[in-house]
């Protein structure tokens, strides 16, 4: 098979529920601790809903594996049923004894009733948890509500869980069932993964498998596709992970690529090409011949216009001296001497040899005293440029073809993420390149040195520039890369009790921070680190949980100064490309 092919021990991508391959992202945590809370208020209902796939069954089997061992549990998982078998299969699955050839809904309730009674005296909880309960009809609900009656003074005897898909909570929300609706102690609607949960979860499926962490199957790229196909749903993305292993697998292959993702979306989610239409091609044409005489007629009207935007030649251009700067030349210099190459655009938009005498592009190189304040389009980029600049921001060493394709290149890391806030993107501090569609509707890319009130300092391949946050805001997409410097081999968390070489290198660079001549500790994390490392967490407002993960090097980094900070890159920036400004 093809785990084989590529080492692994089995395959990592089947769709059956296994407790090795559990991953529980921030929002099944979230999902779990819900329905522990509902379980330990005691009585009324806990509602778990989520679509199909999302992970409602491994929320079961943890929440089933952290009841109290005082609790009884009946389960259903076949919820059509009317409200006699329902309470029929409570009975079995409690194992409560009743006549089998003449019952009725009393004689089952009673049953029922005087277990509960019973099985409270003796200090248990009792639990009825129903699995696909939107399958369940109007008046088997109503006799589930009528189930939480069973109380003592204190307390209700029977907590009943639902858990379904989201249309189960609109059914409840209906009139009728409103005497149930307000009886929901907890709910919680699981979510599908976003993009950095489902990267993680596929690289934990890997490495369960028995992948190395430092091999990369799935290029960010690629992972990217497979979240816009199954949108963060763990099941498909399974589906579609296994097809896709299995495509590279037959094409003798190392790593998936876009076509094996192309392939494996059409066979795995039945997406069909359309129905060939014999009007589609003359309705293009027309539409193109508009186009083009409407292009024309604008072209000709606004070249025309005294006050016209210059036009951007640096956005057809790579910054190829970024790519081919001899190691050990300044990264600043690198970016001030690709900005000098760029050709002076004049008020028609077209480039010419007199630089002197062309009136000054919007983004020409800009004085490092007021760096001038540029339209969006003309602050973004192609998709790499801005990354490429980012990374001659932090390293001397040429930029290889894709930065961000492994966890760390040329001791450098790239950190990717998405935000909903500048106040989020502004306490990094530091560079980021900023994912962003252009008014076209096409990938870009803006490189953001730093914040300042409502206006971002940007550097462009042509200089540096000043873009107001408000006309940015509808263009990014949330999504952000930025670079760092983490310790040689640092490649998951450290904690309390972990030996290794990472541990020594980050208690070093701790004893550098307090000016003192020995680390706390050598190769083991020990407990004085870890004190360390919560105190410094609390001074820096991170959480203070002693664990040093990226957030906690990425503030360590900038305190050291072993990163490029906002400031430093200005100060950099303005000095390299001042210069050549007054040339």
């Amino acid at each position: 098979m093809y785990y084989q092919y590529f080492g692994l021990t089995e395959a990592p991508f089947s769709i059956a529920v296994n407790p090795r391959y559990l991953f529980m992202s921030a929002r099944h945590r979230d999902a779990l601790a819900h329905l522990l809370y509902g379980v330990g208020t005691g009585g009324g209902f806990i509602l778990l809903t989520g679509e199909v796939g999302t992970g409602k069954t491994t929320i079961n089997r943890c929440l089933l594996e952290q009841l109290p061992s005082d609790t009884d549990v009946a389960i259903i998982l076949n919820p059509a049923l009317n409200a006699i078998e329902l309470l029929g299969s409570v009975c079995d699955e409690l194992g409560i004894d009743y006549d089998h050839d003449n019952h009725t809904l009393k004689t089952l309730t009673d049953k029922l009733h005087s277990f509960l009674l019973e099985n409270h005296a003796r200090g248990r909880k009792t639990v009825l948890l129903i699995d696909e309960a939107q399958h369940l009809d109007f008046d088997v609900l109503e006799q589930i509500r009528l189930l939480t009656n069973l109380e003592t003074d204190n307390e209700k005897l029977l907590q009943i869980i639902l858990i379904g898909q989201p249309e189960l909570a609109q059914m409840l929300a209906r009139p009728e069932l409103r005497q149930l609706n307000q009886r929901i102690t907890a709910r919680y609607n699981l979510d599908p993964l976003n993009f950095d949960e489902t990267n993680a979860y596929i690289q934990h499926r890997l490495q369960v498998a028995g992948m190395s962490p430092e091999r990369v199957v799935f290029s960010p790229a690629v992972v990217r596709g497979i979240y816009k196909a199954t949108r963060g749903i763990p099941r498909v993305i399974n589906v579609l992970c296994d097809r896709m292993l299995l495509g590279a697998y037959g094409r003798n292959a190392g790593h998936v690529d876009h076509d094996m993702l192309r392939l494996a979306v059409k066979e795995v989610l039945g997406e069909q090409q359309a129905e060939p239409n014999p009007w589609r091609w003359l309705v293009l044409a027309l539409l193109v011949a508009l186009l083009v005489w409407a292009g024309g007629w604008l072209l000709g009207k606004y070249t025309a216009a005294p006050d016209v935007e210059p036009a951007v030649a640096a956005r057809d251009s790579a910054p190829a001296a970024l790519t081919v700067a001899e190691p050990g030349s300044s990264p600043a210099a690198a970016i001030a001497e690709a900005a000098a190459e760029q050709p002076v655009v004049d008020a028609s938009g077209s480039a010419g040899p007199g630089a002197a005498e062309a009136p000054v592009a919007a983004t020409a190189p800009v004085e490092a005293a007021s760096p001038a304040t540029i339209s969006i389009a003309d602050a973004m980029q192609p998709p790499g440029d801005a990354l490429a600049l980012l990374w001659a921001l932090n390293s001397d060493l040429p930029a290889p073809p894709y930065p961000c394709s492994e966890s760390t290149q040329l001791g450098l890391a790239c950190l990717e993420g998405e935000l909903w806030t500048w106040d989020e993107l502004a306490a990094f501090d530091r560079p980021v390149s900023l994912e962003t569609i252009t008014p076209e509707r096409f990938s870009a890319e803006v490189l953001l040195i730093d914040i300042e009130g409502p206006r971002a300092t940007v550097l462009t391949a042509a200089g540096l520039a000043q873009v107001n946050l408000a006309d940015l805001a509808p263009h990014w997409t949330g999504r952000y890369r930025l670079l760092w410097h983490p310790p040689e081999n640092f490649g998951r968390p450290l904690v309390v009790g972990d030996d290794s070489a990472v541990v020594a290198s980050v208690a070093q660079l701790f004893a550098q921070l307090d000016n003192q001549p020995q680390p706390l500790a050598g190769r083991r994390f020990n407990r004085a680190l870890e004190q360390r490392v919560r105190l410094f967490q609390q001074q820096n407002g991170l959480i203070d949980d002693g664990v040093v993960g990226v957030q906690t090097l990425l503030t360590l980094n900038e305190q050291l100064g072993v990163d490029v900070t906002a400031e430093q890159a200005l100060r950099q920036l303005q000095s390299a490309v001042a210069p050549q400004a007054s040339e």
